[in-house]
């Protein structure tokens, strides 16, 4: 930390490593906006953004009338953008791991069928993986494929490699589309997502393209309380 750096990163740095180190472990209150900010001789407002941010980061949560308190990150993914998801755990610093559940050849039902623009009961290739960080599940993932553009994806060992992976391995993808959604699980998805029944989660209904065919059509369940989605968008 050089004497050039901001005096909110200051203090923001101070928080963050004492959180790293233990010296503020999980749910612990850190101490107030008034006391940093005497600390580091800055304005209460100085020490508020730095506060501010590491709350937007998800390393801190504030509770009306109790204070600000050390709170486990939430996993986040890139809405913009398709990240394959071990990655993602990885450059955490955290274990990625997966349960492969289910990998079959069916036929294409009404909302398949439209989903995937094929005929009814055409064949599709289906998979449901559920993926963990640290053991513990993040995302819930159903995925349709169209088995005349990816014929091998059913052989493909998913316990090595995401489905992710494995397509753009394959079948470079040129164009997605994302729909997002807060919705209450079905009973099999919140089971194996470890969420209670009355916890929303978040859906991400993500349909994906190579040089114009449609590839695949995927639902993505992650847990509300334990997940966010991230968008970045430049300006001018």
């Amino acid at each position: 930390m050089t004497q050039s750096t901001p005096l909110y990163q200051q203090i923001k740095q101070h928080i963050l490593s004492r959180i790293q180190s233990g010296e503020y472990p999980l749910y612990q209150q850190i101490p107030p906006e008034q006391t940093l900010a005497e600390q580091f001789c800055v304005s209460r407002m100085t020490a508020h953004k730095a506060i501010r941010d590491l709350v937007q980061e998800g390393y801190l949560i504030r509770r009306a009338g109790l204070g600000t308190f050390v709170t486990e990150p939430k996993a986040e993914s890139p809405l913009a953008d398709i990240n394959n998801i071990a990655d993602e755990v990885r450059s955490r610093g955290h274990s990625y791991s997966n349960s492969v559940i289910l990998l079959e050849n069916r036929r294409a039902d009404e909302e398949i069928a439209l989903q995937m623009g094929m005929r009814l009961n055409a064949n599709v290739y289906h998979s449901v993986i559920v993926h963990k960080e640290n053991e513990v599940p993040i995302q819930v993932e159903e995925r349709f494929v169209n088995p005349v553009l990816v014929p091998d994806y059913l052989s493909c060992d998913f316990s090595q490699m995401t489905p992710n992976a494995f397509l753009v391995q394959n079948c470079p993808l040129s164009d997605l589309e994302h729909i997002v959604e807060a919705r209450i699980a079905p009973a099999q998805i919140g089971e194996w997502l470890k969420v209670k029944p009355e916890i929303p989660c978040l859906l991400v209904s993500r349909r994906t393209w190579s040089l114009h065919q449609l590839v695949s059509f995927a639902r993505l369940w992650h847990p509300g309380d334990r997940y966010k989605l991230r968008s970045t968008l430049k300006l001018g």
